[in-house]
């Protein structure tokens, strides 16, 4: 067949102008995405050859092979994996299927220092080949086909490829990489042994590079016709935690994670009983650019027997800890495991089970340390990751007790890191529930008037700001047998926390203001259910509440952002009987409506609310301040 010229689909065009151009803090990391393309392409055939054995054809060993030629100024990876047709070659090195290649060029463009480590990430780590290259030839065939069905691709890594028709006896792809001038750093044999060894160690396949020894006529290393393995060729996860070292465990979690930073915290354990399979779990440090998409699939492989099943296998792990990166690899599951089996099958849910356990143990041991470096870990952890957790309160309803000894909130007392235990634990003296509160910020929070009773009297309120926590406050309604109790709801009842002749004030204030709270239902009728006076307020003129049950104007206003249509109940306007405001609503004879209407403005404004009609109540305003 005759070469064919094909063009580059436009975002490859872009991230082969980066590479070739941007990427050199880190040059080395092209054999690291290469040699793991090659070691991905052996799973790939191993786990077709489960129902088509043949595909092995004469050579059932998968290996890697890694060689170079300094007369010819080349690299090449060699793989026996499953291949690639001419369709494939096309399809898979001329385009990018793979969804996120805008956000790679964002992050890529934003900070070309942290270059490397994302290449990877997207789906495109075989483009990495022209940080080094100036062409690269692909020489491949598919497993299965005949020999005269081979291909060959090549580029300079500019607008265009061509691909012909070889002849290919072994199945399997060759990358071949025509180095760039001044790159011969990579045509040495120690080179390319300390990249392997530092970066692909652990892949279970053997990473074969040709012997070198000392010539002693020629007075230099010479490579032999002999073929050695370079790294481990176990799974990490397999050996014993004795045989391998913190660094080992860190630099396997940047090699599945495309992290630049050490992971928080790692658990790696054998698990035996009903469900026999290993877990090497990781809790990155900081949280990756895509957490709050909830379609994201996990961050999980799946291996059963060492044989690689699946990336992202989500049903190993619950959509809340959807951060967290690793390895299962299952004594028990069958080889051709699906997706739709994973759903179904008891073991995983046992393993999902277990494996969801044993983070929450990792982040318990943090949180709970002695250690004050542990707790500060933790802290940083909440910082990044606390809100996807709090989903958990409500998805996971066997652990919810476990999450929410994890939860930290804001509070009056401090601006962070505030347990419900600690929380427990300064509660006043015949105190019955945990009082909280939601608002759109911190500041809002703090400076609400619905606080004000309870600063009197050095009670502590819980600030709670995500939005998440109205959902998970619906789901979580007490810790230790304390009610979670919002401030903002119904009328305030401090039971014991109330002096008798706080109760005699407020119920005399009540009684007497009874034709001044009338007049106010009367005018207010459209905007407010109800209006009495309030026993929460010290220094505001009035505040909005709703009633227990009702939808909290902070959810209200969420769903509205999110463009759903939220219940429609009026709130109920509580007043200060002591404020100069509301006592000069009974002399305020015909300006009643106009002061009335601006006590409630301002207690909407207070609340975090929006103003239906802004221009009335400036209108209302100035004509006061103008009086």
């Amino acid at each position: 067949m005759a070469k064919h010229t094909h063009s580059f689909q436009a975002e490859v065009k872009q991230i082969l102008h980066l590479v070739t151009h941007s990427l050199y803090s880190n040059k080395e990391i092209f054999l690291r995405e290469l040699v793991s393309n090659a070691s991905d392409a052996c799973d790939k055939l191993r786990f077709e050859a489960l129902d088509n054995a043949a595909l092995y054809e004469e050579q059932p060993n998968l290996e890697v092979r890694v060689s170079f030629d300094e007369a010819a100024r080349t690299v090449t990876i060699s793989d026996n994996g499953i291949g690639m047709s001419a369709e494939e070659a096309v399809a898979h090195l001329g385009t990018i299927a793979k969804s996120g290649t805008r956000e790679f060029m964002a992050k890529l463009e934003g900070d070309q220092k942290k270059d490397a480590n994302l290449i990877g990430q997207f789906g495109v780590g075989f483009y990495s080949g022209f940080i080094v290259a100036d062409r690269i030839t692909v020489e491949s065939r598919r497993a299965g086909l005949p020999a005269e069905q081979g291909v060959r691709w090549s580029s300079e890594g500019t607008g265009d490829f061509e691909v012909e028709t070889i002849v290919k006896p072994g199945r399997g792809t060759d990358v071949i990489l025509h180095l760039r001038e001044g790159e011969d750093e990579f045509l040495k044999t120690w080179r390319l042994k300390s990249i392997i060894g530092k970066y692909s160690d652990h892949i279970s396949l053997p990473i074969l590079m040709k012997k070198e020894e000392w010539d002693a006529e020629a007075a230099k290393q010479v490579l032999k016709d002999e073929w050695e393995s370079v790294n481990k060729a176990s799974a990490l996860w397999a050996r014993s935690k004795s045989e391998v070292t913190q660094e080992q465990y860190e630099e396997f979690y940047k090699q599945i994670s495309y992290d630049t930073e050490a992971p928080l915290a790692y658990t790696h354990n054998r698990v035996e009983g009903r469900s026999e399979y290993t877990q090497l779990l990781y809790i990155p440090k900081k949280a990756p650019f895509d957490l709050w998409n909830r379609d994201k699939r996990g961050g999980v492989k799946l291996y059963v027997k060492r044989v690689f099943i699946m990336d992202d296998a989500e049903a190993l792990m619950p959509v809340y800890l959807r951060f967290v990166k690793g390895v299962i690899d299952s004594a028990d599951l069958p080889l051709n495991v699906s997706r739709e089996l994973l759903q179904e099958s008891r073991d995983v849910k046992a393993i999902r089970e277990g494996s969801t356990k044993r983070v929450l143990s990792m982040l318990e041991s943090l949180a709970d340390s002695e250690d004050a470096a542990e707790r500060a870990k933790y802290a940083e952890f909440w910082k990044d990751f606390g809100q996807v957790l709090k989903e958990g309160v409500g998805e996971d309803h066997q652990n919810q007790e476990r999450l929410a000894k994890l939860l930290r909130f804001a509070s009056t007392e401090a601006d962070e890191g505030v347990s419900l235990a600690d929380y427990l634990k300064r509660m006043k003296e015949g105190q019955e529930a945990i009082y909280y509160i939601t608002a759109d910020s911190l500041q809002a929070a703090k400076n609400s008037p619905q606080l004000e009773i309870f600063r009197k009297k050095g009670i502590e309120v819980l600030l709670l700001v995500d939005r998440v926590d109205e959902w998970m406050l619906s789901h979580l309604y007490e810790f230790e047998g304390k009610p979670l109790q919002s401030v903002a709801k119904g009328a305030v009842d401090l039971g014991k926390l109330q002096d008798e002749e706080e109760k005699k004030k407020a119920e005399a204030a009540a009684e007497d203001l009874k034709p001044l709270l009338d007049k106010l239902k009367d005018t207010l009728k459209a905007r407010a259910k109800d209006v009495r006076v309030s026993t929460r307020l010290v220094d505001s003129p009035a505040c909005i509440v709703v009633e227990e049950g009702d939808m909290s104007g902070h959810l209200t206003r969420l769903l509205k952002q999110a463009g759903q249509a939220a219940p429609t109940s009026l709130p109920t306007l509580e007043i200060n009987a002591e404020h100069a405001l509301v006592k000069k609503l009974e002399s305020a004879g015909e300006r009643f409506e106009d002061l009335a209407q601006v006590i409630f403005d301002q207690a909407v404004l207070a609340e975090g609310g929006s103003l239906e009609d802004p221009a009335a109540y400036v209108k209302r305003v100035n004509a006061m301040l103008l009086a």
